[in-house]
């Protein structure tokens, strides 16, 4: 399949740096499996332009159809932070699906080659949803997934990511960004999937500007949108490698625990609405 360019102004290269199997918990209220039962996890692979791309996905295999969470990674691949995310969804009863946009599963370990390969999605931002789409598509081959209940959750370069697909789609319940940039170069196309930002009160890679440009859009379009700050949360405060990965970079990054913890449950309580 021959991915159509289309050029816009990208985002600073230096964008978001950071962004780098299990007991069950009772379901969050709200989702459509009540059932507990051990955490099944699988890889997907389908074609992208001669690439293979190889998904995450974890659920309970019940035979319950679920709501479906994409899950959209940081800048870094589909790392083990990613999955563990992906697992915590599916304990709380969702299909969870851990997006590839790289292709073969690939991960990155520097921030040089995470800016270079994540920016091609900036630049030619049909390739994301292409990426997002095609790993979408393979969960309507499970009958424990929801293919009429999806959102998608992203970190840093998925929370951007999540943000375009709320701008571009209109087959989401909602989208939740972690520690995304907000302002991408895409305008919202419709206005009828929720958001709810999660933001670093201290993100020195989320300036004011963009935030007041990001409530400024989303009130013009219409949209139903929540914007949270964590106090004292810098940039992917989500991550407990974050704090490692700021002092081996020289980035302005560190995991804050509270913050974690407080989006995730705003997370649970956002995803429990929509799909009521």
């Amino acid at each position: 399949m021959k991915i159509i360019k289309i050029a816009f102004v990208s985002l600073l290269l230096l964008f978001a740096f950071s962004c780098q199997e299990g007991k069950n918990e009772q379901t969050v209220s709200g989702t459509q499996s009540t059932s507990s039962g051990p955490i099944k996890t699988e890889i997907i692979s389908y074609n992208i332009d001669g690439r293979t791309h190889k998904s995450f996905i974890a659920y309970q295999e019940n035979g319950i159809a679920k709501p479906v969470v994409m899950v959209l990674p940081e800048w870094w691949g589909v790392t083990d932070f990613v999955k563990e995310r992906a697992e915590k969804l599916a304990e709380l009863g969702y299909f969870a699906v851990a997006v590839d946009y790289y292709g073969e599963g690939k991960t990155i370990d520097n921030p040089e080659e995470a800016a270079k390969v994540s920016s091609l999605f900036y630049k030619i931002p049909v390739n994301a949803k292409l990426a997002f789409d095609l790993a979408k598509r393979q969960v309507f081959n499970y009958e424990d997934a929801d293919s009429g209940k999806i959102a998608a959750i992203g970190f840093c370069f998925g929370g951007a990511q999540a943000l375009n697909m709320a701008r571009l789609e209109d087959d989401l319940k909602g989208v939740v960004s972690f520690h995304g940039n907000l302002m991408t170069g895409i305008k919202p196309r419709n206005n009828k999937v929720k958001i709810l930002v999660c933001n670093g009160q201290a993100d020195s890679f989320v300036p004011a500007d963009e935030i007041a440009a990001f409530k400024k859009q989303m009130d013009s379009a219409k949209i139903d949108y929540q914007f949270i700050d964590y106090p004292n949360a810098l940039h992917s405060f989500t991550n407990p490698e974050a704090t490692a990965i700021g002092k081996k970079f020289n980035l302005k990054v560190a995991y804050n625990k509270e913050a974690d913890e407080k989006s995730w449950e705003d997370m649970k309580v956002f995803l429990a609405k929509i799909f009521k």
